[in-house]
């Protein structure tokens, strides 16, 4: 665990530079506008090691598969967010020489995310041979006006003078670390000095994958007055400087506004001319004008989301930095996107969509983002949908099979135990359709598209089992379940159980579904018969003695330890064991039978959470980001309130503490929703099953109190929670009737409803 950043309620600041920290800084600054976002590098630009990373939403390229040994229905491409172009660089030179933290004197380094409003800093102090000049920088991507970037640099001479020189650039030229074969997924389209521009084209690959056009316009102001150097291009480059002499005293700042834009939004002959009028748009007004814009949309988002807490500023800053990073990634205003795991921080898991969104963000962004915005993310799958066919067709299998790592609704990941074992994502996606119909109460989705979704995966499950006749159940050989540190297992508790939940829903839902949608879905009573047998008769692994479900078929006899037992320079045990021993191990990387409960909740008795907690939790070694969240919330409801608390705090300070080592890469954008949950579902105990709408809060033990809002079927509603008492607050619509700690409240508009602790 190593924390490089101050602990603030409202920032992440530092006054260290710590070169062997750079990757993990860039990572933890890193900024987005949920079209477009970046890593936190460093405008003049840094000769030590760094990844240099800007990511723009749905643009990527489909790599060729490169594996040893090709396995029928791999996948011929794996699937990546590409570095894009690179808009940011300023460099600079004083009185000739070349400013380079990795190489320059310099003191006075400052370093802040401010999360108001996701305005980055930074700001030190140059010590040359007869000179001081101090440099302040901000930068910000447009949250309104989508396309813009807009960044600042102030020199201020101290001491002596300078004679500075700027040089802004466009680089068309950046690669990705991650590539398999070291090639560049950019070509050179135009490059256009006299409209400061570069436009560059995705290389030609030989799959169904259109290629992307992105197009990068730059202009330069002082005191918001264009101004204009000597521009120079070349492939797929352009730079632009401008020189200014200063004395002791005098400062100067150079403004530099970009626009960007892709051919998912503008077809390539189109781009210049709407660059053009972006531009303008963007350049009416001043850094300052367009930074109060962008910051009002962010004070509306903070007014519904935010998480108070008293008493605690590390928890405070956790949550709010993880709230922070999910809405500069995604906000809903584009349903052509989803959330990729690292967001707009790294090039790790290819940038595209897992089954982390259904799982762990979606009941995150029900409560706090309007309907659209979830139903969004449903419809995102349901319109990839005949990708989900095709992926079961090629693993021979009927019915719809929802990829593991997607762009374009086709798998696009060659990792066999995850990609063609991990297959619950068939069932978490169709999970997140009853969470919508359930917390909403809007059916119109489960009557017509949401059908869809389900009978498809319906008919993948009723293929996927097959009937033991030695055991006389239906079985599911070769899963990997959430614990992905057990492969290719048979029987995993939690796939079977929640194909078991899938067919059920399903046969529910179908008798109330639109007229249309059952005629096009045409579901035999044989195929009805079939699903309800399998789920009368699938097998379901348990261990009666130990009054446990078995995480999957000889599980037990493994030597069971605790990982306590593990000595602590083996952890985290991915980065030090071999695969073999880690399949060989007891120890579970995230919860599996636990995420079951989690998901299953009104079906398990107290007794039965808490032995399976009991058994299961101790062998939990939390290397997935996704797994603290699931064991605060039923911690929580077991009464182990110091345990919930732990996980919380593992939860919400998982990046910015670095907890599991892995942060260098980019954020864990799909598990910063844990936090909220640990709060919400866990310290507050919120459920909402059964159209009843539930809390049965505590406060932890280190905090005076905690609040937050939710909306609720058309209603805004405030929970404060402190040590003494728990009040609820309908801030607008209609009556409703709650229960807290199971007693009945009635809330109504405007009215606070206070009950001692």
């Amino acid at each position: 665990m190593k924390r490089i950043f101050e602990v603030d309620p409202w920032k992440v600041a530092t006054h260290k530079f710590s070169p062997v920290d750079k990757r993990l800084q860039e990572s933890i600054t890193a900024i987005g506008n949920d079209y477009m976002g970046m890593r936190g590098n460093f405008e003049e630009g840094y000769s030590g090691d760094q990844l240099q990373g800007t990511y723009l939403a749905g643009v990527w390229f489909p790599d060729k598969t490169r594996v040893g040994w090709w396995k029928n229905g791999y996948p011929k491409y794996f699937g990546k967010t590409i570095n894009a172009p690179s808009f940011i660089g300023i460099g600079i030179t004083v009185n000739n020489e070349k400013i380079d933290l990795a190489k320059i004197k310099f003191t006075d380094f400052y370093f802040e995310l401010d999360m108001h409003q996701g305005l980055l800093s930074r700001s030190f102090i140059y010590e040359g041979a007869n000179t001081k000049v101090k440099f302040e920088f901000q930068r910000f991507l447009h949250i309104r006006l989508k396309e813009a970037a807009l960044i600042t640099v102030k020199a201020t001479v101290l001491a002596g003078q300078a004679e500075i020189e700027f040089n802004s650039t466009l680089d068309g030229t950046v690669t990705n670390e991650d590539s398999n074969y070291n090639e560049h997924f950019w070509l050179s389209c135009n490059e256009n000095a006299a409209k400061r521009s570069i436009q560059v084209i995705t290389k030609p690959n030989p799959y169904d994958v259109p290629q992307f056009t992105v197009l990068l316009k730059a202009g330069l102001r002082n005191n918001n007055h264009v101004v204009k150097g000597t521009v120079k291009t070349a492939t797929a480059k352009l730079s632009e400087k401008l020189a200014v002499t200063l004395n002791a005293g005098e400062s100067y700042t150079l403004e530099k506004d970009v626009i960007v834009i892709t051919s998912r939004d503008v077809a390539p002959e189109k781009q210049s001319d709407r660059a053009d009028e972006l531009m303008q748009q963007l350049q009416s007004k001043s850094f300052a004008e367009n930074l109060a814009d962008h910051t009002a949309v962010w004070q509306k988002r903070w007014t519904k989301s935010d998480v108070v807490i008293t008493g605690n500023d590390k928890a405070q800053q956790g949550i709010r930095f993880n709230i922070l990073q999910l809405f500069m990634t995604y906000y809903g205003e584009d349903k052509r996107l989803n959330i990729g795991p690292k967001g707009f921080t790294g090039e790790k898991y290819g940038g595209a969509t897992y089954w982390d969104t259904e799982a762990f963000i979606f009941p995150m962004y029900l409560c706090i983002t309007k309907p659209n915005v979830t139903r969004a993310l449903l419809q995102y799958r349901h319109d990839q949908l005949d990708g989900a066919y095709y992926n079961a067709r090629q693993q021979g299998l009927a019915g719809a099979l929802f990829p593991m790592v997607t762009f374009n609704g086709i798998e696009c990941h060659n990792e066999w135990e995850i990609t063609f074992e991990e297959i619950h994502r068939n069932e978490d996606i169709p999970f997140a359709i009853k969470q919508y119909t359930s917390y909403t109460g809007d059916e119109s989705y489960v009557k017509n598209e949401g059908m869809d979704v389900l009978v498809g995966t319906a008919r993948f499950w009723a293929d996927r089992v097959h009937y033991s006749k030695w055991r006389h159940k239906y079985v599911i050989h070769g899963v990997t379940g959430p614990d992905e540190y057990d492969n290719n297992v048979n029987n995993n508790w939690f796939t079977n159980i929640m194909a078991q939940w899938v067919l059920q829903y399903t046969l529910k839902r179908l008798p109330l579904a639109d007229k249309a949608a059952q005629e096009r879905l045409n579901v035999t009573k044989e195929e009805k018969a079939k699903w309800q047998d399998i789920i009368e008769n699938i097998y379901l692994p348990e261990d009666k003695e130990r009054g446990i479900f078995l995480q999957q078929d000889d599980f037990l006899d493994k030597d069971i330890r605790p990982a306590t037992e593990i000595p602590l320079d083996q952890r985290p045990i991915n980065q030090h064991w071999s695969w073999d021993k880690i399949l060989r191990s007891p120890f579970i990387k995230q919860a599996d039978v636990l995420q079951g409960i989690y998901y299953l909740d009104d079906r398990f008795t107290k007794e039965q959470k808490e032995r399976n907690f009991a058994f299961y939790e101790p062998l939990t070694v939390h290397e997935s980001s996704l797994s603290a969240c699931i064991h605060s919330i039923l911690a929580a409801e077991l009464g182990r309130k110091k345990q919930s608390v732990e996980f919380y705090e593992r939860t919400a300070r998982l990046d910015l503490d670095n907890y599991n080592n892995d942060t260098n890469d980019g954020l864990h954008i799909t598990s910063m929703s844990g936090s909220w949950l640990a709060i919400v579902q866990g310290f507050a105990g919120m459920r909402y099953d059964h159209n009843q709408l539930r809390f049965n809060p505590f406060v932890p033990d280190n905090w005076t109190g905690y609040s937050f809002k939710i909306n609720y079927r058309g209603r805004l509603i405030q929970v404060e929670v402190t040590q003494q008492e728990t009040c609820i607050t309908l801030i607008s619509g209609q009556e409703l009737t709650i229960l807290v700690k199971e007693q009945k409240v009635t809330l109504k508009e405007g009215e606070q409803n206070c009950l001692k602790a």
